[in-house]
């Protein structure tokens, strides 16, 4: 008894999978597998489009930044010549008094 409970098993195990293959392989099965497939393809071109935009906003982000901190440094420069051009004149002052 015990045996032919494994061999039945067996046998429903074939007919189910040669059924499954013959399902997976129909013409209905493919016409889902190409469809999913577009979809798919269509969800790419999606993502790498936004994915371009990022990158594309990264850059004009990443130029700002450089313009914003090559002017602060200018102005920090300009700050230093002040100063010492006051000192200057302050030490003018200074000696022309003594």
């Amino acid at each position: 008894m015990f045996f032919d409970k494994k061999i039945c098993s067996f046998a429903a195990g074939v007919l189910f999978g040669t059924a499954g293959i013959r399902i997976l392989s129909s013409r209905d099965a493919k016409k889902v597998y190409t469809h999913a497939t577009a979809a798919t393809l269509r969800a790419k071109d999606s993502v790498m489009k936004t994915v371009n935009t990022v990158k594309e906003n990264c850059e004009d982000i990443y130029a700002e930044a450089k313009l914003i901190n090559a002017k602060r440094e200018e102005k920090v420069a300009e700050e230093i010549i002040e100063d010492t051009s006051v000192e200057t004149e302050m030490q003018t002052v200074a000696t022309a008094e003594a």
